[in-house]
């Protein structure tokens, strides 16, 4: 339970640090279809950020739960390889890193897939 819930936080406050950077630091220095994909990666770690603190909270209120366990964790992963692949992407232009980034897509909906069981299975 604490650990999701410090894992959430700590995403949430880098996805504002990284987001002021990218609308501060990075404007006028990479092109604008860069600056929207580095978006799109801050858009979805805040969202990740929310879901690992609502599963940080059912976890203190459910009992444990290897559902909510591994979409913690998931959700986690996804961040890393989908929002780490676009700021590197960014950063870089490394269009090869664009590989990576559907496998931290399906990280994201295998993690939201185990949040619906667990939630049909304890609430």
């Amino acid at each position: 339970m604490k650990l999701f819930i410090i894992i959430g936080a700590v995403n949430a406050f880098l996805a504002v640090a990284l987001g002021a950077f990218g609308a501060h630091g990075l404007e006028g220095k990479v092109e604008p279809k860069y600056l929207e994909t580095w978006k799109t990666g801050v858009t979805y770690q805040m969202f990740h950020a929310v879901g690992l603190l609502i599963i940080g909270v059912l976890l203190g209120n459910i009992p444990a739960s290897s559902a909510l366990t591994w979409s913690g964790w998931l959700m986690t992963v996804g961040i890393v390889l989908f929002s780490g692949s676009l700021y590197v992407l960014t950063l870089t232009k490394i269009s090869m890193l664009g590989a990576i980034t559907p496998l931290g897509g399906v990280s994201f909906l295998v993690a939201w897939v185990l949040l619906i069981i667990a939630a049909v299975k304890f609430l």
